[in-house]
């Protein structure tokens, strides 16, 4: 019930393009076929609203804990770690105090790939 778009065919055309990026729907929608028919196309958890935020919260950390979503959470070079997670940076251990601006522009560079990876 996405405006302009089904977000089943956003689901669909996500998986099709091979990503493996974690997907947890949110809907309205709560019949056992609709939750099947999310999961069965791609979906790794259904949520039905209304919902408990704490709920959320804990779905959420559950998906990022698995496979490749939690590499995306923590990156690291060298003594420098990034963690998406609590948007906290460390260097050597110790934190480090980044503004708003700064962190976007470290994940930015994340993202752009810049460094080399390294996973935990």
């Amino acid at each position: 019930m996405l405006p302009g778009r089904v977000g089943l065919e956003i689901l669909r055309a996500v998986r099709r393009q091979g990503s493996t990026v974690p997907i947890l729907i949110l809907s309205a929608r709560d019949t056992v076929p609709d939750r099947v028919n999310g999961l069965e196309l791609g979906a790794d958890d259904y949520l039905v609203k209304p919902f408990a935020f704490e709920e959320l919260l804990a779905r959420i950390r559950g998906l990022l804990r698995r496979g490749q979503a939690h590499d995306m959470l923590r990156v690291s070079v060298g003594d420098l770690e990034l963690d998406r997670m609590t948007c906290r940076v460390t260097r050597a251990g110790a934190a480090v105090d980044l503004t708003a601006r700064e962190y976007e522009l470290l994940e930015y560079l994340d993202k752009a790939q810049k460094w080399p990876r390294v996973s935990e």
